[in-house]
């Protein structure tokens, strides 16, 4: 192609990478070891229209940069590197493919699932490639400052951005879905109503959706298929005039923390959208395969897949552990975010096969004075070599505690798990988090994430629903330890609308009595429901965007109780392990006791018994004089409960049968599948 003669590169920086603006001009750096070349491609504003192809001048230690006089933020540019293209031995460098700079602040472009992308095509992609734009973006925090939750007074609340907004009657219609709808005023007031501490936001970095969905008219909504690790997705933009994906996006950082909310990235550094060896070509691939993506050692022409998704990032090389770090960093520093879930975290501490709690990720996280402060949490699983991690993570690491979740869901909806292991579950997990000087906050308590049912759909299928998915209802897990108590879907019968309503309501009250960290998942609080879809990760439309117009208001007044229940009572939300024989409550009346109905602490064979479903727990903190009585029963039946001497004032109930702030004394007859709070 002719190049445009006002096109000229100087040697420029190594550091810092990517493409950045000085006030005269744009500095362009880019790691590619192994490649013999790298050209810098300008395009139009559209990223339609190539302009110019300028070699960068310099490679040293395997960073290619170079200085463009001139250059302004708003500048749209790629790559097209060359070298040595051998599959087989692990690399794939294509100069017909266009690639976008994994540094890139924002994407221009939207993948469509081309065949064009492919390695196997000689198709040129410069025209439909995803490309960079020179961001340089001051922005007015205001004096902006975290909220920084302690780890004990935390409540997580996960949400998907636009899910959560785009059928809200209180957004304009022109924000819904967007960044700019998580702050506007109404948003605002019902997170802050609600009592959630800090906002667990599922992906929102630059992703791309996978071919066989576009194909499908779907698309990957939940947006777990990153491209870029330091953009905002454009699909969440409004698209206001003045504004940016950065700026909103910082925007809605702003306004979270003006109500003293966190806010927490769901991030996926484990794979990236260019999926396996049948993938599309965007960026890593083509820039330097073998370095980017851990490939299998007997064949480096495919990938190792412990993510599921086709490919597993290599952090491993320092140069890509350098990547996240700086992507964390960025998202810290400049975005103003609290913390972050790592998608699949085991993936990230392989350096090379086997997971180590001594990896380079874990080190580098450690020893960083600004990642090491935030909140850090771990889905604590993946597909790899002995992928199950659970409570094998660092100190000061948070987890996901899927164990919590089945014992919970089993003890109140299958009577399954005993005594034993509910208490220990709902104590923190100590045989899981109490090693490595860990704490029960460690242990992030949840009944339903999302993936998976809803709360609504959990008490309601007996069986997943995803036949909308067009996987012939294969997809999702069969491993629910739901019940649709007594009729499977929408009920008809009040004996089962009833029965729903107060299993709700237990489940909910148990998740956020419990010790640990609770995570509530947007839309329970409330009754939203997917249909028994269970995964419906490829719904980008009103099965999974949060139905405002049928709030069950009895239903969220009762979780906003039991979260200022949790903030009210230190008993509750303790950070530190009960002694097992409870000789902490014996010596200073703090700790907890283990009570059978019949108000002994004795529960002897009671504890591995699983036939018994019903206990009481009398737990106090060292900093508050009251102590706390929870009473459950999980049984069918109604139960007789000797009370501890006193009165106790009741606060909570699942089963709706006591009046607020009842009195009892003596004895109470509870209900089956109820769970009561009270105070002396």
């Amino acid at each position: 192609m002719e190049m445009d003669s006002d096109f000229r590169l100087m040697p420029g920086k190594l550091y810092p990478l990517g493409a950045h603006w000085d006030g005269n001009g744009i500095n362009f750096s880019l790691v590619a070891p192994s490649a013999e070349s790298v050209v810098l491609c300008l395009f139009d504003d559209t990223g339609e229209e190539e302009r110019a192809r300028l070699p960068l001048p310099v490679q040293k230690d395997g960073v290619w940069c170079g200085y463009l006089r001139g250059g302004k933020p708003g500048l749209v540019y790629a790559y097209r590197v060359s070298g040595v293209h051998s599959p087989r031995n692990g690399q794939r460098f294509n100069d017909r493919k266009v690639l976008l700079d994994p540094y890139a602040r924002q994407v221009v472009g939207r993948y469509k699932g081309q065949d064009e992308f492919l390695d196997a095509s000689d198709a040129d992609t410069g025209a439909i490639a995803l490309k960079g734009k020179v961001v340089h973006e001051p922005y007015d925090w205001g004096g902006d400052e975290p909220p920084r939750i302690p780890m004990a007074q935390t409540v997580l609340y996960e949400l998907h951005l636009k899910g959560f907004t785009k059928r809200h009657p209180g957004v304009p219609e022109n924000l819904r879905g967007t960044y700019a709808a998580m702050a506007e005023p109404v948003i605002l007031d019902y997170l802050e109503k609600l009592g959630v501490t800090s906002v667990e936001i599922l992906p929102v970095f630059a992703m791309a959706d996978e071919a066989r969905l576009v194909r499908a008219g779907k698309a990957n909504y939940w947006g777990y298929n990153t491209i870029g690790f330091f953009a905002p997705e454009n699909r969440y933009w409004s698209g206001r005039p003045g504004t940016t994906p950065v700026s909103e996006f910082r925007d809605m950082v702003k306004a979270l923390h003006s109500r003293g909310i966190e806010v927490i990235l769901d991030v996926v550094y484990n794979h990236t959208a260019e999926g396996n060896e049948d993938g599309p070509m965007l960026s890593f691939k083509g820039i330097d395969n073998a370095m980017y993506y851990h490939l299998r050692p007997d064949n480096p022409a495919r990938y190792e897949n412990w993510s599921g998704c086709g490919n597993s990032l290599n952090l491993g090389h320092p140069r890509v552990l350098q990547m996240v770090m700086d992507s964390l960093r960025y998202w810290v520093e400049e975005m103003h975010v609290d913390g972050f879930r790592f998608d699949l975290t085991p993936s990230l501490a392989r350096d090379k096969t086997d997971y180590s709690i001594n990896s380079a990720f874990f080190r580098a996280i450690a020893e960083d004075p600004v990642i090491s402060r935030v909140k850090l949490i771990a889905e604590p699983w993946d597909l790899g070599p002995d992928g199950y991690q659970l409570g094998n993570f660092p100190f000061g690491w948070l987890e996901w505690n899927d164990k919590y979740r089945d014992t919970v869901r089993s003890f109140w909806l299958h009577q399954g798990p005993s005594l034993g292991e509910f208490a220990q579950r709902f104590a923190g997990s100590d045989d899981l988090f109490g090693v490595r000087e860990r704490l029960p906050a460690a242990s992030v308590n949840y009944v339903t994430s999302h993936d998976g049912f809803t709360l609504r759909d959990l008490v309601s299928y007996n069986h997943k629903h995803n036949e909308a998915n067009g996987e012939n209802n294969r997809d999702g897990t069969d491993h629910n330890l739901s019940w649709n108590c007594g009729e499977e879907g929408k009920a008809t019968l009040q004996e089962v609308i009833s029965r729903r309503n107060r299993l709700r309501r237990a489940l909910l009250a148990t998740l956020f009595f419990s010790q640990g960290t609770p995570m509530l998942v947007a839309g329970d609080e409330f009754g939203q429901t997917q249909n028994g879809n269970n995964n419906p990760y490829c719904q980008d439309n009103e099965l999974t965007w949060l139905n405002w117009e049928e709030t069950d208001m009895g239903l969220l007044e009762f979780v906003r109780r039991l979260i200022e229940l949790r903030k009210t009572y230190p008993a509750l939300r303790q950070n530190k392990w009960f002694s097992p024989d409870h000789t902490d409550f014996a010596s200073t009346g703090t700790g907890v006791r283990w009570l059978s109905p019949t108000g002994g602490d004795k529960l002897g064979s009671s504890w591995s018994n699983k036939r018994l479903f019903s206990m009481g727990i009398l737990i106090r903190a060292s900093d508050s004089p009251r102590s706390c009585l929870i009473l459950l029963n999980a049984s069918v039946q109604s139960i007789i409960f000797r009370l501890p001497p006193g009165r106790w004032k009741v606060l909570s109930d699942s089963s709706g049968t006591f009046t607020a702030d009842a009195n009892l004394e003596f004895q109470v007859l509870l209900p089956g599948h109820t769970i009561m709070l009270a105070v002396p």
